[in-house]
């Protein structure tokens, strides 16, 4: 018998035949300086620009990002890209709003002060040590190391934003929450 799903009260037992097919396709967040941000995403992170979408006529842009394996996948015309870039699982979508980077006050909240809302986002490494070292060498600023707390073996970076981002070695995790 093959996985299907955890039990859990509210989990439906079995999907609607009319979801078959649904991906979760990307995770927004919006971000002050687009320059700043993809200079994060791209060269920390090590994500690939698939595609930006200019909107003028209501004054924001969406650069839409993968993981560079992915990115490899992508067509070059671009109509065929930007439906592949939809089509596709694990997108990061940063939003900028004209104007923004030009506000020295401006922010956004990162949900994790009150009220609380949304958390952070989750990038899964395959050595834990090696990307703590990289994130340290590029002044990554820290929520918690990887040693820090009662949840060991995960570490919490923040974006340029402030945005939390998570940060796993998935062999390490066999015995989390158990």
């Amino acid at each position: 018998m093959t996985f299907d799903t955890e039990w859990q009260t509210g989990v439906c037992e079995k999907p609607a035949p009319a979801s078959r097919g649904f991906v979760l396709n990307h995770a927004m967040l919006r971000v002050k300086d687009p320059a700043v941000a993809l200079d994060f995403y791209t060269r920390v992170m090590g994500m690939r620009l698939l595609r930006k979408l200019d909107f003028p006529e209501m004054s924001f842009s969406l650069y839409f990002l993968a993981v560079a394996e992915a990115a490899s996948h992508a067509p070059q015309d671009q109509g065929e890209r930007t439906a592949w870039t939809f089509s596709q699982s694990g997108i990061l979508e940063l939003t900028h709003n004209w104007g923004t980077e030009s506000d020295a006050e401006f922010k956004y909240h990162d949900g994790n002060a009150k009220p609380q809302g949304f958390g952070h986002i989750c990038f899964s490494v395959p050595d834990l040590d090696a990307a703590i070292q990289w994130f340290d060498d590029n002044k990554v600023v820290y929520v918690k190391r990887p040693e820090q707390g009662k949840m060991k073996d995960v570490a919490f970076i923040k974006d340029p934003d402030g945005y939390w981002i998570e940060i796993v070695e998935p062999g390490r995790l066999k015995q989390l929450g158990s």
